[in-house]
């Protein structure tokens, strides 16, 4: 005889399939900070000094920010890189994502970033990829790959 007020079933089906989506891992591992850009002249960079191999052929570079700057072990990485918001609405160009490289350190750059203090400065071309270039600075998603 079953003791009253017990189920024979632990979790309903739905029950069940909640409990497994908020156990699995987030997909996205993204971080959030600020972009901001620089215009030329990009070298000497201080990752790779006047080689002028270092940039992409689609000047989608970058320069690192602090943050993400790491004594330089940065330098090379690629990062995903979206604008997520600005403080004017409708800076961003929305399903923009590019693939950036860090070919230099925001904070000795031979040209100076649009605003101080950025996670990542992006190549003017790169900037206008995700937002409108008139902005000083966006709030963007990035992602090393």
């Amino acid at each position: 005889m079953k003791p009253s007020g017990i189920r024979t079933s632990l979790l309903s089906p739905p029950l069940l399939v909640l409990l497994l989506l908020t156990m699995q891992p987030h997909l996205s591992h993204a971080d959030v900070g600020t972009a901001a850009h620089y215009s030329p002249p990009y070298t000497p960079t201080a990752c790779f000094g006047n080689d002028p191999s270092q940039f992409p052929s689609s000047n989608l570079f970058a320069a690192a920010g602090e943050g993400i700057w790491d004594n330089g072990a940065s330098c090379g990485r690629q990062y995903l890189v979206r604008c997520i918001s600005a403080s004017v609405s409708g800076t961003c160009i929305p399903s923009q994502t590019i693939q950036v490289r860090i070919v230099d350190r925001a904070l000795s750059s031979t040209s100076r970033p649009s605003s101080n203090g950025a996670t990542i400065v992006l190549s003017t071309t790169a900037f206008g990829t995700i937002a409108k270039s008139s902005a000083a600075a966006v709030n963007v998603e990035f992602q090393q790959v």
